[in-house]
């Protein structure tokens, strides 16, 4: 998206008092956001459609981010449209990787209320999140695409069928299922959660896998996350589930990045390198779980 036409859409937005600054956002790898300052405060502006082959739908991430600041997880969205979301800006810190590793209780607490909290205020038909299926749906699609992995969507189908039966069964919760370190912000009070673009109801092993995987914790630190978020030590099954999980967050995530390759552009998002990226992690992740629980 052109700068000039840019500032013309955010302007025509109309929910603006007076006269507006307007300054990228960076970070994100799928969708455009601004800073726009008026004289009411700072707000940021989400540019973003319907994606149906990462299954996202604005109308429902909308509704998500409204139920999120309702329970107290998440900005005041200010404004909708077709296309565009307008939230209120968050004085804090995004988190890096090693903030949540330093922050991990309060990070597993947080979780713990937002799947708790979170059924009580969203609407509309349920979106069930399983990111299993997610990854049966991608191979399709990437073989539909002609994907420059294509010769490797069988073996990850196939890792994808393990890792599914090793999980335990958890309660049904409403979950953020895309816990990069970057979404969770930190005022100095209090954490926050942003960007709910695959929020739906889940098993919490995915986010309580994401947050750990994506953060680069230990087993020992993952154990800890666990008892904090379960208020009990992990049983061996919680732990293998925990661990496969991650290896499948990972898959997801890999997967999530060769379909972008085939249909998103964002400003400065390397596609293939964050594919690689992901697929290099994902073989270190099964080779610490099969040294642990046994071959898949």
């Amino acid at each position: 998206m052109q700068q000039a036409g840019v500032e013309e859409k955010i302007v025509k937005l109309g929910c603006w008092a007076g006269r507006i600054e307007i300054e990228p956002l960076k970070g994100g790898i799928s969708n455009e956001s601004y800073l726009v300052s008026d004289a009411a405060g700072r707000h940021v502006v989400r540019f973003g459609k319907d994606y149906p082959f990462h299954h996202v739908l604005r109308d429902r991430e909308v509704m998500t981010a409204r139920a999120a600041h309702a329970a107290g997880f998440g900005p005041k969205v200010e404004h909708s449209a077709p296309g565009v979301m307008v939230s209120a800006f968050l004085l804090a810190r995004t988190f890096a990787a090693d903030d949540v590793q330093a922050n991990a209780t309060r990070v597993a607490a947080l979780l713990r209320r937002f799947h708790d909290a979170m059924p009580r205020h969203v609407s509309g038909p349920g979106f069930m999140f399983w990111p299993f299926h997610v990854i049966r749906d991608y191979a399709r699609t990437l073989e539909a695409g002609g994907s420059r992995l294509a010769g490797e969507l069988q073996r990850y189908l196939e890792i994808g069928r393990a890792l599914e039966a090793i999980q335990t069964p958890l309660p049904i919760v409403f979950g953020h299922n895309d816990l990069l370190p970057a979404n969770i912000l930190d005022d100095g009070e209090r954490l926050w959660l942003i960007d709910f673009e695959y929020a739906g109801f889940s098993t919490a092993m995915f986010d309580l896998a994401g947050a750990t995987s994506n953060a680069g914790f230990s087993a020992e630190e993952a154990d800890d996350f666990l008892a904090a978020y379960f208020g009990a030590r992990p049983s061996l099954d919680i732990r293998r589930s925990h661990s496969a999980m991650q290896c499948a967050s990972l898959l997801r995530e890999a997967m999530w990045s060769m379909v972008s390759e085939l249909h998103l552009s964002a400003p400065g998002a390397d596609y293939e390198s964050y594919t690689d990226d992901n697929l290099a992690r994902l073989e270190v992740a099964i080779q610490q779980h099969q040294s642990t629980y046994g071959k898949l």
